[in-house]
């Protein structure tokens, strides 16, 4: 087991215990280390790829499991804030099931044999997304009181920017990898 695919397992492992932290009452300064545990694991999606790739660490279970404990942390979040009445349950409908589509299509591609990368638009979407996370966790709808339901105007606007990203990634994935579709219909 290399590097990466052990900062990969330690992003998994560290899922039940940002949720714990962010979703207990009884856990003291619970959003805090909730933010410290959700940055150290977005910080281990970072790194992997990296260390991966530089040093041709590249392996099967890492181009499963990467995008898979990606999906995990984020999608955990997102719903645990629904929980907590933070993001409208619409918008995190829309962002997951852009994440079942887009693992649909690479499933397909591969059938096809047929490897799709990751375009830019889904790492600035990731990318956004987990800032947005990040600074849901420091609520500052607690620190600013006369912030409408807990949420600060500059939280709700980046909510929208991750829905917008979500369908701007979804679609430039689906118009630069159409000819997968075709394929398959051959």
């Amino acid at each position: 087991m290399n590097l990466p695919n052990k900062l990969t397992i330690l992003r998994t492992i560290l899922i039940p215990f940002f949720l714990v932290a962010m979703l207990w009452d009884a856990v003291p300064y619970g959003n805090w280390i909730a933010l410290v545990i959700f940055a150290i694991a977005s910080l281990t999606d970072m790194l992997d790829g990296k260390i991966a790739r530089k040093y041709n660490l590249v392996t099967n279970f890492g181009k499963f499991m990467d995008p898979l404990a990606d999906k995990l942390l984020v999608s955990s979040a997102m719903i645990a804030f629904v929980e907590l009445g933070r993001i409208p349950c619409w918008i995190v409908i829309v962002i997951i099931a852009r994440e079942f589509i887009i693992s649909g299509f690479r499933l397909v591609a591969a059938d096809n044999g047929i490897v799709i990368a990751a375009g830019i638009w889904g790492k600035v979407k990731t990318a956004e997304q987990m800032v947005m996370l990040c600074i849901l966790l420091a609520d500052f709808g607690s620190i600013f009181p006369n912030a409408a339901s807990g949420i600060t105007l500059f939280e709700n606007i980046l909510i929208y920017i991750a829905l917008i990203l979500t369908i701007v990634s979804l679609l430039d994935y689906l118009i630069h990898n159409k000819e997968v579709l075709a394929e398959n219909n051959k």
